[in-house]
């Protein structure tokens, strides 16, 4: 709270927060503009006789209930996402990308530009699906039986491929505006506004109910404490480090001294962040979703509706648990080289002390990734499986107004930016108090 004070106290920043809450208002405008071409009154109805809990609703989740909608922001800034963790992970499988991330910043910006183009390109083929399965009444899960999309042509389908294209392009822009102009992530600043959009009103309705009448409070207590309890859990694992101590070899570069410090390797217990949750729960959701184009009464598609559409079955848990345990080691592994860093730090004199420098210092810093991975694990576990935990207890029928995934996001994004706005108030203060003194001297 005393960061946020001094940073509308700047001039500067309080100019870049009221930059970020205009884009945050334009993006929620955005969700509730329906595309051309929908009924609209015909989507409400739809909307609010069909219930989401596949990879509809986490879509739909990170859209801000713009998806369900169909508006003109309904693919949200999940393409850009997608596009974003594809290209980071083709640099195991192509050297070209590779050879760009070692370049630096120019490097960086040429996979800037594959990652737009990928997201344009995600976001025509997740239209098409999107508006194909929202005419065949999928994306209701069947509930809903009236036209949504009453003009079938080829031509209005190609318009509202391109109005929902161009609105992801748009989102695109507008969360690299907020990553250059204001504070924080843009990315993560807009995943964390359309998750708060819809999580403080289902959280509400656990105790209000419908009209005041079939609520539970004492749910919506129990509820609310746990929440607050697992906040405080992620924001402590989330800050917490395993600190490598490196030490740098004095070298003498022409007439200069250079070296000869000591620092320490930063180690994060959960590497991986809020990736593995997303990636479990959206490849175990594609089964869900395709078995809504199979008939009711065929066997694969009632064995899917018990094990895998059910979030509390044994089936759903177990390969849950599996995949976020998998896509933890992996996504790690990808994002934190250890031959990378030890040769790094070889380069420029640095060395752990006790441990040989070169290929001795990679296979110990692979043991402590493994280590930590392993702990890393168990945390994403913990957190993930509460929501199923009381959806068991309390019999809250799945919703829950939060999941493991929306914890964690919620938990990061506010210390990211939070951290981001310490710092960029702290560097305003010393700019201030350095002009005021040669204001002085002069």
């Amino acid at each position: 709270m005393r960061t946020l004070i001094q940073a509308f106290k700047t001039k500067e920043l309080r100019k870049k927060i009221l930059f970020v809450f205009g884009m945050i208002i334009i993006y929620r405008i955005g969700s509730f503009i329906p595309t051309p071409g929908v009924d609209y009154p015909a989507v409400q109805r739809c909307v609010s006789s069909a219930g989401n809990e596949d990879f509809i609703g986490l879509v739909n989740l990170f859209s801000g209930g713009a998806l369900l909608q169909l508006s003109i922001f309904a693919l949200g800034i999940m393409p850009y996402i997608t596009a974003s963790i594809v290209v980071q992970l083709l640099r195991v499988v192509i050297p070209r990308f590779e050879a760009l991330h070692k370049e630096g910043q120019s490097g960086e910006a040429k996979l800037t530009e594959y990652t737009r183009y990928l997201t344009i390109g995600l976001a025509v083929l997740q239209s098409t699906t999107i508006l194909v399965t929202a005419r065949s009444g999928a994306l209701f899960n069947n509930a809903c039986t009236e036209k949504v999309i009453p003009d079938g042509s080829v031509w209005n389908f190609v318009v509202m491929i391109l109005v929902m294209t161009g609105g992801t392009g748009l989102i695109m822009w507008m969360a690299e505006l907020i990553t250059d102009k204001g504070i924080g992530n843009g990315m993560s600043v807009l995943i964390f506004t359309s998750i708060c959009s819809g999580f403080l009103p289902q959280l509400w309705n656990i105790g209000w109910g419908t009209n005041g009448k079939d609520g539970d409070w004492k749910k919506f207590g129990i509820v609310v404490a746990v929440l607050v309890a697992i906040l405080i859990f992620v924001n402590y694992v989330e800050l917490a480090q395993r600190r490598i101590p490196v030490q740098y070899t004095r070298r003498m570069i022409g007439r200069k001294m250079y070296g000869g410090s000591s620092t320490y390797l930063p180690l994060k217990i959960n590497m991986s962040g809020v990736i593995p949750p997303i990636f479990a729960s959206s490849i175990l959701a594609i089964p869900t979703l395709v078995s809504q184009f199979g008939k009711a009464d065929q066997s694969w598609v009632k064995w899917i509706n018990t094990n895998l559409a059910n979030t509390t079955s044994v089936w759903y848990i177990a390969l849950y648990s599996v995949m976020i345990v998998f896509f933890c080691f992996f996504y790690t592994s990808i994002t934190f080289n250890p031959d990378e860093t030890a040769d790094n730090m070889k380069e420029y004199g640095g060395f752990i002390p006790g441990i040989r420098a070169g290929r001795a210092t990679s296979r110990y810093l692979n043991y402590v990734m493994n280590r930590l991975n392993t702990v890393g694990a168990i945390y994403l576990l913990f957190v993930a499986l509460i929501p199923t935990v009381l959806i068991m207890l309390l019999k809250i029928n799945g919703k829950l107004p939060f999941g493991g995934t929306t914890i964690l996001i919620i938990a990061g994004v506010g210390l990211d930016t939070l951290r981001q706005a310490k710092a960029q108030t702290e560097q305003f203060q010393y700019t201030g108090f350095l002009l005021e003194g040669d204001h002085k001297e002069g």
